[in-house]
């Protein structure tokens, strides 16, 4: 399978028409593969909650759009900011693994390259942070 601009533009169109805004492309076989892989298309309003993963890193390469990751603590307090843009020679970020984060969609069209180690776990109240 190729990762083109055909398949940006119909995962693109999917999260478009998504009630979330954002729309998953899974590149693993499966929930329980050892490596979640997966183009994450992300349109600008789609809210993603402050949250962490506690068992493993991520990391996000932007293909395209633009998208700002931000960094928080264990008070709630914003620690740092990244502005990710291909465009300006910034590529991606890796968020170490317990770290709390989140991002905002900055640009429509905006596509990412995610990778986490699996299981797919899903996140529990006591890895998200309500602001």
């Amino acid at each position: 399978m190729l990762i083109d601009d055909h398949l940006l533009d119909e995962v693109t169109e999917r999260a478009k028409g998504s009630e979330r805004l954002r729309m998953n492309f899974n590149l693993h076989d499966s929930l329980e593969a050892k490596a979640q892989r997966l183009l994450n298309a992300l349109e600008p309003g789609t809210l993603l909650p402050v949250h962490r993963h506690r068992h493993t890193a991520e990391t996000y390469i932007v293909l395209r759009g633009s998208i700002r990751v931000l960094f928080y603590d264990d008070d709630r307090t914003l620690t740092d900011a990244f502005t990710v843009h291909p465009e300006e020679k910034v590529y991606g970020v890796h968020i170490p693994a317990g770290q709390w984060h989140t991002l905002e969609v900055l640009e429509s069209g905006t596509v990412i390259f995610e990778v986490k180690d699996g299981p797919y776990m899903p996140l529990g109240p006591e890895d998200i942070i309500l602001l």
